[in-house]
């Protein structure tokens, strides 16, 4: 019935998560509230981790894509679970430093790196900076040489492929805000000028083709895109290419139609890619990265409102409002994203309705989902989102002036708050 693991019914028919009843972590917490299943957290980091090693051996690691959901206790646990960490903001990168994540296990990336930010990498000496293009390629060699230090790069490069993915999430095409084009020559030129600088050390290339991908070909052949690259650049221009980072993009169950391939089959399938073109082609292995995010986090996450108003519009729709919205979830705004949704405390009865999911916010466009199917709906019940564990705390806003929800970690039975509810202080805190 449910698109996670970590999620059942009680005796009491209702939803639980983690070995936790929903509705009781609704009293004691409010809503609305972000869930999160640090058991499936955890399990899901341990599939990349083992699967990496058991493929690769050592010359591999698993980066943690932080902006799929980003606080201090998660970067805490990734750390614990023997993973590196992809930050693309000075914010992201302050979050994993206050987590005292090494530094080294570090990699920035980002299309438009500030002066700021990276003069913050550079001094607190992050393991890898993902450069996009030439002129913060230029700017990173002056602030390695002000700081008298030689910083080691690799550069995202756009292979041109389709990953069969929403428009908004496809990234390794030339039309791409990201990185550098394999199609006009400009990412072996970049490479080429990184000769001529002193204060960078070239170590890799990096792509990232799109996000919520099920098919496993678009990984295969960027795999062998970018090898061919490695050995052209080896061939032509003798530099080495240590580092592959093939990015992150495995998909996740939203849904009952969602059949995403199990990860740790990916990575040996494009494993076997890797080695046999290498082999083939006289080069070495290089040393092997991947960044999942929302394969990590979506699924081990809930999202529960307390349902208000419902309004039905007869021939129409039923409205069913909840006491959220898009502030702490704008992907169906942004992408139409679908979700599963449950009444939890009626989590044992079917879905015989179909109802509109509205927020609270002024905006007609503020909507979770259209048609979805759930159980009778009355005011003040638990409606339960799932999968929102990714990119809904990181993307949330304070439209409308609504304060943040908290997010609580569980974990067999047990919860925690790891980032409390916002005020309305908090607001105005920073207005003058």
């Amino acid at each position: 019935m449910f698109v996670s693991e970590c999620l059942n019914i009680n005796e009491k028919g209702n939803l639980t998560i983690g070995g936790c009843d929903t509705i009781k972590l609704a009293k004691e917490y409010g809503t609305p509230l972000y869930v999160m299943d640090e058991a499936l957290i955890r399990k899901n980091c341990g599939i990349y981790v083992n699967a990496l090693k058991e493929f690769y051996g050592q010359n591999a690691l698993a980066l943690y894509a932080s902006k799929a959901f980003c606080t201090v206790a998660m970067c805490k646990i990734v750390n614990q679970e023997g993973m590196g960490i992809d930050v693309v903001s000075g914010g992201e990168l302050y979050t994993a430093l206050k987590a005292n994540f090494p530094t080294g296990k570090i990699y920035f990336h980002g299309n438009n790196k500030t002066y700021d930010e990276l003069s913050f990498a550079v001094k607190n000496n992050v393991g890898r900076i993902v450069v996009d293009n030439y002129e913060e390629l230029k700017m990173l060699n002056e602030i390695a040489s002000n700081e008298n230090k030689k910083v080691k790069i690799s550069f995202r490069i756009k292979p041109g492929i389709d990953a069969h993915t929403h428009d908004f999430v496809k990234t390794g095409q030339i039309d791409s805000k990201f990185g550098v084009a394999l199609e006009n020559g400009e990412a072996f030129e970049i490479i080429k000028k990184t000769l001529d600088f002193k204060n960078v050390e070239f170590i890799g290339i990096h792509c990232h083709i799109g996000s919520q991908i099920f098919d496993i070909a678009p990984f295969e052949l960027a795999a062998t895109v970018m090898l061919t690259f490695a050995k052209k650049l080896k061939d032509e221009l003798n530099i080495e290419v240590k580092e592959l980072n093939l990015g992150g993009g495995y998909g996740i169950k939203y849904t009952e139609n969602d059949d995403p391939v199990a990860y740790d089959s990916n990575i040996k399938i494009v494993s076997k890619v890797i080695k046999e073109f290498c082999k083939n082609n006289g080069i070495l292995v290089p040393f092997i990265v991947m960044e999942p995010g929302r394969s990590i986090v979506a699924s081990a996450g809930i999202t529960l409102y307390t349902i208000g108003s419902i309004k039905e519009i007869k021939g129409y729709r039923t409205y069913v409002s909840i006491d959220g919205g898009m502030p702490d979830n704008p992907r169906y705004a942004l992408y139409k994203s679908k979700y599963s949704m449950v009444i939890a405390n009626k989590a044992n009865q079917e879905q015989t309705e179909n109802f509109t999911i509205a927020g609270k916010c002024c905006e007609s466009g503020d909507l979770i989902g259209e048609n979805m199917p759930l159980q009778k709906a009355g005011k003040g019940d638990i409606l339960a989102v799932l999968a929102t564990g990714a990119y809904n705390y990181s993307m949330s806003s304070n439209y409308n002036r609504i304060p943040k929800p908290p997010v609580i970690f569980v974990n067999n039975g047990v919860s925690k708050v790891v980032l409390k509810r916002e005020t309305y202080e908090d607001i105005v805190r920073n207005d003058i």
